[in-house]
């Protein structure tokens, strides 16, 4: 960073703080982790300088014989990590991934059914405010009242009635496997693509603790920054059948340069997510997302589905008398970083929600295991139990700041 301190003083001053921000407290938002120096090197490298449109060797630039490799790198180890046919490593974000596939195969006003958000889906996956509920027609299913769990006969119902041009299995708050030969089953049936959004679960997918949906769907969206703990952006697997159309539509369909510096941190990223390391550290994500969803439970919180199968933990705060807002807000001035969310048949408007998700890549990025889970769930009970008292939150930023110092993460990029 010192190389631009002078020239800048304000952004190096902003940057300083959110290092010490994200060094001194628990970031436990489930969608963010903590990208490796490699990672953030790359990103900040020279790649930053070579427009490169187009795809390895049929680029419409000169001078990208270097940038060739990098891609085809990114691409050949994200194949081997998934045992994808086909791969494009080059959206910026995982919803500009699913803006590729629908204007690859669907028209404006096709059907498309996909998960409700107000169910844990995702805005990209149908929802009114987004193009993907514009410019189409979208249905959605949800959940079961009584078990919160994915209710696959309402989907099979909803697909043989409406014949949905795209089914489209993913979640952003749903914590739980998804039974992906089932989605596959149901497609069939409506004659219907499939799409698998695994944005959160990719790294567990990796790690072969979730289900792999690449053998059952005809494409396979995902960002890179999650429990995949890359760079910011998204990537597309696909039969091979379909590669030639996705291509077109990421470019020149829906962007223009690709970001060479990202996606060359994403083939570092595919790389050590290859490494034998990144399944003990995906496996102790889900032995601490299990345990602080039963430690939560044991503290007389109510868990979404009464447990999880991912990264994340939904609680469902409606019968502690707090919001989701209000429990966010208590556990920031605690120095634990999480965000309200609704919970399906959620009383309450989204921007106060009835529910908090919370995540474990990050800390567990970190090295901490049950051990520090046990301190985490109890500072997570006595913030949201005590949200109005400031005394007590501040009791537990202080324990929070101690538990952090032990597991540095950027403690040596600090001004």
């Amino acid at each position: 960073m010192s190389s631009f301190k002078k020239q800048d003083p304000e952004i190096y001053s902003i940057i300083n703080d959110e290092t010490i921000r994200q060094e001194n407290e628990l970031q436990m938002i489930a969608s963010e982790n903590y990208a490796s120096k490699a990672v953030m090197d790359v990103v900040g490298s020279v790649l930053t300088n070579k427009y490169a449109e187009g795809y390895p060797n049929k680029r419409y630039y000169g001078g990208c014989e270097f940038v060739d490799k990098a891609e085809d790198l990114a691409i050949q180890r994200a194949k081997d990590l998934f045992g994808a046919e086909a791969v494009n490593v080059q959206p910026h974000s995982g919803a500009q991934a699913n803006m590729a596939v629908f204007l690859g195969f669907l028209s404006p006003g096709d059907t498309v059914l996909g998960m409700s958000l107000d169910h844990g889906g995702h805005l990209s996956h149908g929802s009114k405010v987004n193009f993907s509920g514009r410019v189409y027609n979208s249905i959605s299913y949800g959940v079961k009242e009584d078990s919160f769990l994915i209710d696959y006969d309402q989907i099979e119902d909803l697909a043989l009635k409406h014949k949905p041009k795209l089914i489209i299995a993913g979640w952003s708050s749903y914590p739980r496997d998804l039974d992906y030969s089932k989605f596959k089953e149901i497609a069939d049936k409506s004659g219907s693509l499939l799409l698998a959004d695994i944005a959160h679960p990719s790294g567990l997918i990796a790690a072969e603790l979730y289900s792999n949906p690449v053998p059952h769907c005809d494409f396979v969206t995902t960002t890179t920054h999650k429990t995949l703990r890359g760079p910011r952006g998204g990537m597309i697997m696909m039969k091979e059948e379909h590669a030639k159309i996705i291509n077109s539509r990421v470019f020149p369909g829906t962007q223009g340069g690709p970001l060479m510096n990202t996606i060359a941190a994403k083939a570092v990223a595919f790389k050590e997510a290859l490494d034998p390391s990144f399944k003990e550290y995906q496996s102790q994500v889900l032995k601490n997302s299990r345990l602080l969803a039963e430690l939560l439970i044991e503290n007389g919180f109510d868990c979404i589905t009464g447990g999880t199968d991912t990264h994340l933990v939904l609680l469902d705060l409606r019968k502690s008398g707090v919001t989701g807002k209000e429990a966010e807000q208590a556990l920031s001035k605690a120095g634990i970083t999480t965000n309200k969310n609704a919970i399906p048949f959620d009383p309450q408007p989204p921007a106060i929600a009835s529910g908090v998700r919370i995540g474990t890549p990050g800390v567990t990025t970190r090295g901490m295991k049950e051990d520090e889970i046990r301190i985490i769930a109890n500072l997570i009970s006595k913030s949201v139990k005590n949200f109005n008292d400031s005394n007590i939150l501040d009791s537990c930023k202080k324990e929070v700041n101690e538990l952090c110092s032990r597991f540095p993460i950027y403690s040596d990029l600090i001004d």
